[in-house]
């Protein structure tokens, strides 16, 4: 190997080289996923802060399953050698690749969450008592679990609408390590929401859709072993 060859190969390889592609590849990520999603947030700020608008804001944010499922699928074919790097050719093959599969999951669960998310916004009106209340917010938790693992699968697989949602909630319990990080993810996000800081999430979607691949690393590689040929 000549001096030359070894110089690029020890750039290429370096962990300032490294981190370089991988800040490159969230800031890619992160401005493909905000364009895709960019329409329905606008019209998402333009709404009243409302319970009735809430189905409103379930359309708005129909276009993000699709983008996050995108955003998936180039996280996980993101490639470790730096001439190889494509995140924007990844990520448009995820969307066209798994758009619909993603739609099939993302849009029943935002219809329930929206259903959910009214229910608990009227529960006096309803006259739901407080625990039937706190029994809808677990099951809402539990659900946005559900709804992360079965993203990953539509994303990364093609199976079945039905076996990718049994498969999300069997892996909820096969996976305990996966289903904890999401479980982080999750909480960070709610936390930031609640904080007023409404924005911050969708800045960093990137980088949560990057640890939610990583979470799923044990759950990807059993599917694989287990479930595919």
């Amino acid at each position: 190997m000549s001096a030359a060859s070894a110089v690029r190969k020890e750039f290429g390889e370096g962990p300032l080289a490294r981190a370089a592609a991988l800040v490159y590849s969230l800031l890619v990520v992160e401005v493909l996923l905000v364009g895709a999603t960019a329409p329905g947030l606008l019209l998402i700020g333009l709404l009243d802060r409302d319970a009735g608008n809430l189905p409103l804001a379930a359309v708005c944010l129909l276009p993000a399953g699709p983008a996050w499922s995108a955003a998936l699928y180039a996280w996980q074919r993101r490639s470790r050698d730096l001439t190889e790097l494509r995140p924007a050719r990844a990520y448009w093959r995820g969307y066209r690749a798994n758009a619909v599969d993603a739609l099939k999951v993302w849009t029943p669960w935002l219809a329930a969450m929206t259903l959910v998310g009214t229910t608990l916004t009227h529960r006096d009106a309803a006259g739901i008592p407080a625990w039937w209340a706190g029994l809808l917010a677990v099951l809402a938790v539990l659900s946005a679990l559900w709804a992360a693992n079965a993203l990953v699968i539509a994303s990364l697989f093609s199976f079945r609408t039905a076996d990718t949602a049994r498969l999300a909630a069997y892996f909820l319990v096969r996976s305990p390590r996966a289903t904890a990080g999401n479980l982080c993810v999750l909480a960070a996000a709610v936390a930031v929401v609640a904080a007023g800081a409404q924005v911050l999430p969708a800045l960093l979607a990137s980088l949560l859709a990057a640890t939610v691949v990583f979470n799923c690393r044990p759950m990807i590689a059993q599917i694989r072993e287990e479930f595919t040929a």
